[in-house]
């Protein structure tokens, strides 16, 4: 079963459902999510592509580093 991630969803919802979501994050450089209380905080309200923004990181290499991992990522 494909595990499907919209860009518009937080975070937060994200590991929720799928808690390994945090190692890729981390392998793609979102470092923060990791510190104490960051994702109750800023996760409910971070989605991936404000993250992308924010970083100004290209959206297809996130998006094929979550496929690599079994993750489809709607936009």
């Amino acid at each position: 079963m494909e595990k499907v991630l919209k860009m518009e969803e937080s975070i937060y919802e994200w590991v929720n459902r799928y808690p390994e979501v945090i190692d890729i994050m981390v392998e793609l450089g979102f470092c923060d999510i990791v510190k104490p209380g960051m994702l109750q905080t800023a996760g409910r309200f971070m989605t991936l592509s404000k993250g992308i923004k924010l970083k100004k990181m290209d959206i297809d290499t996130v998006k094929l580093t979550f496929q690599h991992y079994g993750f489809k990522v709607l936009e």
